[in-house]
């Protein structure tokens, strides 16, 4: 289970970078708060910030359920693709938005088989 937590925490520390990049993007573009869009980079960072706190709903228990159901090992693996995919995500979605779609599909995927492994783990 160490693997899964460290997995776990990676998603987290990613999602605070996230969080960091989103507030400098409305710093550097001066998108004053409470404002939800202003400039198209700090959009970007934005609905990236929205995405991945979306996703995260989803990953954490379905990572820990996986892990306790089905295997701790693969569990921390498909999670690790997970934050992997957030990562192509980002860098695409804020390079070109049209890009986004490797990343959404590496993170969603990692996502559906915890979910699905996690609920055929406990029926079975």
């Amino acid at each position: 289970m160490r693997f899964v937590s460290i997995v776990a925490a990676l998603a987290l520390i990613e999602y605070l970078v996230i969080l960091l990049m989103t507030g400098r993007a409305r710093a550097t573009h001066n998108v004053q708060a409470p404002a939800t869009t202003g400039h198209p980079v700090f959009d970007r960072w934005y609905r990236v910030q929205q995405n991945t706190v979306e996703q995260l709903v989803v990953f954490l228990p379905a990572l820990f359920l996986f892990a306790n159901y089905v295997s701790p090992r693969w569990a921390g693996w498909i999670g690790l693709l997970f934050v992997i995919g957030r990562i192509v995500y980002a860098r695409s979605y804020v390079a070109d938005p049209g890009s986004r779609g490797t990343g959404f599909v590496i993170g969603f995927a990692a996502n559906a088989v915890l979910v699905l492994g996690a609920f055929l783990g406990a029926l079975f």
